[in-house]
């Protein structure tokens, strides 16, 4: 294997693990400690406002802390190892002007995940939560939702394109 090949699978691996530790290990924390209610980061939709306040109401201070330290601690470095893996594996899949958009389209998701991320910290520290500041942050985890999908659809198929090119071959 060569030096990038090896680089990318470590990247890989490290993007993965990073996941899986929120997925198996702090979301399902987090909504075990609101009574069974998805965390915000689980809500790709959105969330109203009195979704917003159920899921924040049934938090105790040591869930809202966990939160804020833990799971967001996770979430500073995901969406930039999401996004340097995702704009590797479309440089190595596509070529010109479509692995330029797809790599900016990966690159806003994690943007919008850092917007998110200081959103629902604001939304988490707060003694008096707005609708505003509701909206705000269900509006850029539903942005973030979208870019990432829509960067995970093109890897799918610029993968499914190399292997038949490489099957035909």
């Amino acid at each position: 294997m060569r030096r990038a090949q090896v680089a990318f699978v470590l990247l890989a691996a490290l993007t993965g693990a990073v996941y899986l530790a929120m997925t198996l290990v702090t979301l399902p924390h987090l909504r075990e400690a609101a009574g069974g209610l998805a965390p915000f980061d689980l809500r790709p939709g959105g969330y109203s406002a009195a979704q917003a306040r159920a899921f924040l109401d049934a938090l105790d201070a040591p869930a809202r802390q966990y939160y804020l330290s833990v799971q967001q601690r996770l979430d500073l470095v995901f969406p930039a190892l999401e996004a340097v893996t995702l704009i590797f594996a479309f440089r190595a899949l596509a070529t010109g002007w479509l692995a330029v958009g797809l790599s900016v389209m990966a690159g806003l998701g994690a943007v919008f995940d850092y917007l998110e991320n200081h959103a629902v910290a604001a939304l988490l520290r707060a003694d008096t939560v707005t609708d505003d500041m509701i909206v705000r942050a269900s509006g850029w985890t539903v942005l973030k939702s979208v870019a990432v999908t829509l960067s995970l659809t093109a890897l799918a198929l610029l993968t499914l394109r190399a292997v038949y090119f490489r099957m035909r071959r």
